[in-house]
């Protein structure tokens, strides 16, 4: 893919965020491509839908899945305005996209009050020094949904 389509693809992205901001919602669009093709767009839905999940390439990721009847989005690429937060990371791994390309930086989000510095500190920290306390609770219950998940045949590995 040329650099031209990766331009343009970004300022799809671009454009989604900064329409976005004029709906009232945050300054973040993102654009799922594959094949040269759109195949899932999304911007950031957080305050619309109440929803502190709905970020810009959450909601893109959902839109290509649905759109290609898939949870897989091997072969893609996501192109967002802002680098990814570590939720939206996470979930581009799992969507296995392939490549990641951004506009705006980490840092450029955290100097308009979008500021993941404290989430990122976080992960790193040992679980029993976090700020939200952990509590395992019955295990020996829950354990068996694992195993019936493991003795199950037709179960869809992901």
């Amino acid at each position: 893919m040329g650099e031209e389509s990766q331009a343009e693809f970004m300022r799809r992205a671009i454009r989604l965020s900064s329409d976005n901001v004029r709906r009232a919602g945050g300054p973040f669009g993102a654009v799922i491509v594959k094949g040269g093709q759109v195949v899932g767009e999304g911007c950031n839905r957080v305050t619309a839908t109440h929803d502190p999940t709905a970020h810009a390439e959450i909601v893109a990721i959902r839109d290509a899945c649905r759109r290609l009847s898939t949870f897989d989005l091997s072969g893609a690429e996501i192109y967002t305005s802002c680098e990814p937060c570590p939720m939206c990371l996470a979930a581009i791994y799992w969507a296995r996209l392939e490549r990641i390309h951004f506009a705006n930086t980490k840092e450029d989000a955290a100097a308009v009050d979008f500021d993941d510095h404290f989430i990122y500190e976080e992960i790193g920290r040992d679980p029993a020094d976090r700020a939200i306390p952990r509590n395992q609770l019955l295990r020996d219950e829950a354990i068996k949904a694992f195993e019936d998940w493991t003795a199950h045949a037709g179960r869809i590995r992901y």
